[in-house]
């Protein structure tokens, strides 16, 4: 599900589901975890860049099994489940927390619990053709490491949280959710180019200046805000209305459930094509 490549100081952390558009399972979450850890120990990395497989970075949640276990669940334990929740967020927060920085180089898709991963890199990089956005905010879930305010402000972060709306690459790079896009067949390159120009710098001041940088968030409440965003994607998944969408997902099966949630809105997989 991972893998990785290391050169002129700089770890690649590959996510390797092409065929599933790498959605995150708990197979997922936990490579990624080890992958993390081993290079933020590694005494010849100075950067790490995550990077995707295949013709999306990240999907999301796979809705195949984790619609179902909500669905086979019975009675919402809001512990239990803030437990396994957290045990995804604590995983994207490595990104974060990792005491050399991230970067990610974004291609395609990179959607719901997607952007909840992505938003905790340091810098991210995108190819003009991907698109950002977080979809369950129409139904089903909440942005769970509660990033996006810190990365894009207040009007912006409402503006398509309180929509659900596709987010183009460029139109991610001028409000301030990424910080480069680029040609999608320059992506790669150009995302190595800027970790391992990263990597030039001593490893000690690269570290000393992504604390200096993430304790403004942290002196803004990150910690409680992730916390209630964590939570409340729970709630949220068992309103009426996400029971409802996990019920129907049962019906006609998730990718339906999904399209007709946003096709009133014509974009991400119900996008309206030119004939």
């Amino acid at each position: 599900m991972i893998r990785t490549e290391t050169a002129a100081g700089v770890r690649s952390i590959i996510l390797n589901r092409p065929k599933e558009y790498n959605t995150i399972t708990p197979g997922l979450r936990d490579a990624l975890a080890g992958a993390v850890d081993e290079a933020d120990a590694d005494p010849d990395v100075r950067v790490m860049l995550l990077r995707a497989d295949g013709p999306a970075f990240c999907a999301g949640y796979g809705l195949d099994w984790s619609t179902e276990a909500q669905a086979a669940e019975g009675d919402w334990d809001s512990a239990k489940d803030f437990r396994l929740m957290k045990s995804f967020v604590d995983v994207y927060m490595k990104l974060w927390y990792a005491a050399k920085p991230t970067v990610a180089a974004v291609n395609g898709w990179c959607l719901a619990g997607g952007t909840d991963l992505v938003l905790c890199a340091d810098v991210i990089v995108a190819g003009e053709g991907a698109s950002f956005g977080y979809p369950p905010a129409r139904v089903w879930g909440t942005p769970t490491t509660a990033m996006w305010v810190y990365r894009m402000g207040f009007e912006q972060a409402k503006r398509y949280l309180l929509t659900g709306d596709e987010i183009p690459a460029r139109r991610a790079a001028e409000i301030g959710m990424i910080a480069e896009v680029v040609p999608d067949e320059r992506l790669q390159e150009h995302a190595m180019a800027l970790a391992s120009r990263m990597a030039l710098l001593p490893g000690n001041q690269l570290e000393m200046l992504k604390l200096l940088c993430n304790q403004t968030a942290e002196n803004m409440g990150f910690g409680a805000s992730r916390t209630l965003g964590t939570f409340l994607d729970g709630v949220a998944r068992h309103t009426r209305e996400g029971r409802d969408f996990v019920a129907r997902a049962a019906d006609v099966g998730f990718r339906q459930a999904v399209r007709e949630r946003d096709d009133p809105f014509g974009d991400y997989g119900s996008r309206r094509r030119e004939p």
